[in-house]
C-alpha cells in the first residue's frame, strides 16, 4: 500500500515511512492510495472473533507485507494484552436500542490507548530493525499526552516530547503525563491552549531543516498509524450487533475529527454505517462547518470536556482530501485560505457529499451536565462529560429508532472526577493501578507560547 499527502505535493511514501514521518514535507496528512474492502460475507465471518482477530483482518492491508503477517498479529497481540477487559472495548446497553461503546480500559484509561499501545509497538518493531531512533513531539487537549508517553517511556528508540495547555488539562490528565520520570519523557507546559500547543508541533514538521535534525515524528493523529487503528472498534461494535445484516449509527465526542473520521473510513471499506454523528461542545467549528459549509476559527472556550476545547481540527484535511475527490490542489487551497484569514467555505456539492454521512450537534455545558444525571439516574452508569457529549447529541440527532445508535464513550469518569461528582455527587475512584496517582512526584517544565524557546528547549533536553 502507499500513501499520498492530502495536499499533493510530498513523495508518496510505504507505510513504514509514513508512520515514522507523521506529518507530510507539504503540510498535508498522509493517506492510503485506496481504501481495501471488506465484503459483507468476510464482515460476517467476523462473529465471534476476538478483538485481536478482527484488528488483523482490518488493518493489514493497510500494513503488510511490508510488515510480515506473523510479526503483525504479535504486535496486535502485545498492544491489546494492556486492556483491564477481555474484550478490549465491550459494548454496553443503555436503553432499548442505545449503546455504549467502552474505550477506556486500557492503561491510561482513554480511547487513545486503543492506538497508542499498538503505535509504541510499531515504533519499537520499526526502528529497532532500522537501528534508528526518533523525536516524538506531540500536542495534547489532555488524553492523547498519557497514553502517548505510556506507549514510549522506557524505550530506546524514542524521546518523547509532551506538549499540552498550561492549566487547561483536568488534575488527574496531567498527572497520568507529569508523574511519569523515565529519562525519555519531557513534559511542557505551553502558556496558551490546545490550538497554539498543536500549531507549534505543526511548525516543528514544516520547518524541514530541524525536523531532519532531531529525526521528529508524531504520535498525534496527524500520524495515519493513529487513524487506522480506531477503525478496528467500529468493526467489532457493529458487528456485535448484527452487521452487515443491520445497519447502525455512532454518536461520537469530537474535538481533532480522527476518532469518527475512522468510523468513516471503517464505511468507506464495507461496514454498514447509517449515519455518523459529530458531537462537540460549545468550541463546535465542526458543528457550524458541517452544517453551514463555513470554516471559521474562533476562540477556545474552557469547559469541562476539555479534550473537545479544540478549534482547529487537523484530521478534518482528510475528509476535504475525500469529499474534493482527492485533489490536493483543492486541499491546498483550502488551507491556504484557512492560514491567511482563519476560515473558509466548503463548496455546496462537497459539502452535500459530506452530509451524506455526517450529522453534527453542538452541546452546551448545562446539557453536558443534564446528560451525566440522566445516564446515572436511568442506568446507574457514570459517564464523564465527553461520553454525555456524544449520548446528549446521539438523543437529540437521532431519526430512524430501529437503527442500533452507540455512543463512543471516550474516557473513563474519574479522569474528570471533579465535573462528574458536581452532577452525581459520587467521587469516582479510579483503578487500582492508578490509585496512588496524586501521592506520586510531578516532573515538567512550563514554556512560553514560542516557537524558538521549545526548539532550544527539545535541542537542550535531547
Amino acid at each position: 500500500m502507499k500513501y499520498k499527502s492530502t495536499r499533493g505535493k510530498a513523495p508518496d511514501l510505504n507505510f513504514e515511512d509514513v508512520l515514522l514521518s507523521g506529518l507530510a514535507r507539504d503540510g498535508g496528512l498522509y493517506l492510503p492510495e485506496s481504501w481495501p474492502q471488506i465484503s459483507e460475507a468476510e464482515i460476517r465471518a467476523m462473529r465471534g472473533k476476538s478483538y485481536q482477530e478482527i484488528a488483523f483482518q482490518v488493518m493489514s492491508p493497510y500494513v503488510c507485507p511490508e510488515i510480515p503477517e506473523a510479526d503483525f498479529k504479535g504486535l496486535i497481540e502485545k498492544a491489546y494484552s494492556t486492556f483491564r477487559h477481555e474484550a478490549v472495548v465491550p459494548l454496553s446497553q443503555l436503553d432499548s436500542n442505545e449503546w455504549m461503546l467502552e474505550l477506556y480500559h486500557g492503561p491510561t484509561l482513554a480511547f487513545k490507548d486503543v492506538a497508542l499501545q499498538l503505535l509504541g509497538h510499531l515504533f519499537d518493531y520499526v526502528l529497532t530493525k532500522r537501528s534508528e531512533k526518533i523525536t516524538i513531539v506531540g500536542a495534547t487537549s489532555g488524553d492523547t499526552g498519557s497514553a502517548a508517553i505510556d506507549c514510549v517511556q522506557g524505550r530506546a528508540c524514542a524521546d518523547i516530547f509532551m506538549l499540552h495547555p498550561h492549566g487547561r488539562v483536568s488534575d488527574v490528565q496531567r498527572r497520568q503525563m507529569t508523574t511519569v520520570l523515565k529519562n525519555n519523557v519531557h513534559n511542557i507546559a505551553i502558556e496558551g491552549d490546545f490550538d497554539n500547543c498543536q500549531a507549534l508541533v505543526k511548525a516543528l514538521f514544516n520547518d524541514l531543516e530541524f525536523r531532519d535534525k532531531i529525526r521528529l515524528s508524531a504520535v498525534n493523529s496527524i500520524n495515519w498509524a493513529r487513524v487506522m487503528a480506531q477503525i478496528v472498534y467500529y468493526f467489532t461494535a457493529a458487528v456485535a450487533l448484527g452487521s452487515p445484516d443491520r445497519k447502525v449509527s455512532f454518536s461520537v465526542p469530537t474535538g481533532n475529527f480522527g476518532d469518527v473520521y475512522a468510523g468513516y473510513i471503517a464505511k468507506q471499506m464495507g461496514l454498514s454505517i447509517d449515519r455518523l454523528i459529530v458531537a462537540t461542545n460549545v468550541n463546535d467549528i465542526l458543528s457550524r462547518t458541517l452544517s453551514g459549509g463555513e470554516y471559521k476559527v474562533g476562540k477556545t472556550i474552557p469547559t469541562i470536556s476539555p479534550s473537545m476545547d479544540i478549534q482547529v481540527s487537523s484530521n478534518f484535511e482528510r475528509l476535504l482530501f475525500n469529499i474534493y475527490n482527492g485533489s490536493g490542489a483543492d486541499v491546498r487551497h483550502l488551507m491556504e485560505n484557512l492560514k491567511q484569514s482563519g476560515s473558509f467555505i466548503i463548496s455546496s456539492e462537497q459539502l452535500d457529499r459530506a452530509k451524506e454521512t455526517f450529522d453534527a450537534l453542538r452541546v452546551a455545558e448545562n446539557e453536558t451536565k443534564s446528560t451525566i444525571a440522566e445516564v446515572y439516574n436511568s442506568t446507574g452508569q457514570i459517564i464523564d462529560p465527553h461520553t454525555a457529549v456524544g449520548i446528549h447529541a446521539a438523543r437529540q440527532i437521532r431519526q430512524n429508532k430501529s437503527v442500533p445508535m452507540i455512543s463512543l464513550s471516550t474516557a473513563h469518569p474519574a479522569k474528570f472526577p471533579e465535573a462528574v461528582e458536581d452532577v452525581t455527587g459520587i467521587h469516582p475512584a479510579l483503578p487500582a493501578h492508578m490509585a496512588d496517582l496524586f501521592d506520586r512526584e510531578e516532573k515538567f517544565d512550563i514554556l512560553p507560547n514560542d516557537l524558538g524557546a521549545l526548539k532550544k528547549y527539545i535541542l537542550d533536553h535531547l
